[in-house]
């Protein structure tokens, strides 16, 4: 057992493929993770069964999205415990019961709109969320738009924000979001290695900077001061055919920063360089926090070490938990 973190955010972290699976069965790459009001985790996967739900001590509960998903990208939970699924490769997002009925369907299955042309949806949109205030719905399209699309909670379209470059407001890669209890819209802007902050009509407020690439943000608000966890994969230069380059340094990700809602570090999850030992992280990309404080760590591996280890292996670490510690003193 490796712990990881300080202070109040320190956890205890086997390493292990995390989940109690049927035999046979493989998560391949868990894109994204969220857990519902009795901490059952939803874990949506690049594998045969996309949609795998398990209870908060691994076993197994059900599983749906066969032959509906192409590439897992994103999910989230809404307030009244409907998922919002979103496939960046057949670019639709859609809104299933926790059984896995659809309920709704925003873009067009298999059609896309020119890349940076700023319409809904260009090729690859990547997550979508729900303010908690009154149900608008905020859906980022960041593979091939540098855009965030705000819709009604019944779908229709309100007014979209955002373009190309790394000015505030300007976006490279919006790769997943977060609205905090107040209607804050929080931005992972991975490539520009910030977190931008918006109000609910699209107008910037402020941003976060000397982070590695955000990949996921995950607020929980449930207590009287609300905390923000940041997931950062690895911000460094990555070896070449010279064998040049920072990939094996510390403290450049991957991670997870712990923040207060006015952007203030309040610890820092991991240092180690990418790797798939005890207390290392792969390609981080996406989280949630449980009831408990305990942390679900979704990763896709494939890309980083698939091929640098055996190409038939589809079994790769892609899903760990941080059990938190108990305060002491």
């Amino acid at each position: 057992m490796v712990r990881l973190g300080e202070g109040q955010f320190t956890y205890d972290v086997t390493g292990d493929q995390w989940g109690n699976l049927p035999d046979g069965w493989l998560y391949e790459e868990v894109a994204c993770v969220a857990v519902d009001s009795n901490d059952n985790l939803f874990a949506f996967n690049r594998g045969k069964h996309p949609m795998i739900v398990l209870d908060r001590d691994g076993n197994f509960l059900r599983s749906w999205g066969e032959d509906v998903f192409f590439a897992a990208h994103g999910i989230s939970i809404t307030p009244d415990g409907m998922i919002f699924c979103v496939d960046a490769r057949d670019h639709t997002i859609r809104k299933f019961t926790p059984e896995g009925k659809l309920l709704m369907t925003f873009g067009e299955k298999g059609k896309h709109k020119p890349q940076m042309s700023g319409e809904p949806f260009a090729a690859g949109p990547t997550h979508a969320v729900v303010d908690p205030r009154d149900g608008s719905i905020y859906i980022s399209d960041g593979y091939s738009n540098a855009r965030v699309h705000k819709y009604t909670p019944d779908g229709k379209p309100l007014f979209s924000w955002g373009e190309p470059g790394t000015r505030p407001g300007q976006f490279c890669t919006v790769h997943k979001l977060a609205v905090d209890r107040d209607g804050y819209v929080y931005v992972a802007d991975r490539e520009n290695q910030r977190v931008q902050i918006f109000d609910s009509n699209g107008n910037f407020k402020d941003q976060w900077v000397n982070l590695a690439p955000p990949t996921h943000i995950h607020i929980d608000d449930r207590g009287e001061s609300p905390v923000v966890y940041v997931l950062e994969t690895f911000g460094g230069l990555r070896s070449n055919y010279m064998d040049l380059g920072n990939w094996k340094g510390k403290n450049l990700g991957p991670r997870i920063s712990v923040f207060d809602t006015k952007g203030n570090l309040l610890a820092s999850v991991g240092d180690q360089p990418e790797g798939l030992g005890v207390g290392q992280f792969t390609m981080p990309h996406g989280m949630c926090v449980d009831s408990r404080g305990d942390i679900y760590f979704a990763e896709v591996p494939w890309g980083q070490f698939g091929s640098k280890m055996d190409p038939q292996r589809r079994d790769l670490r892609a899903l760990q938990k941080l059990v938190k510690v108990a305060a002491t003193g």
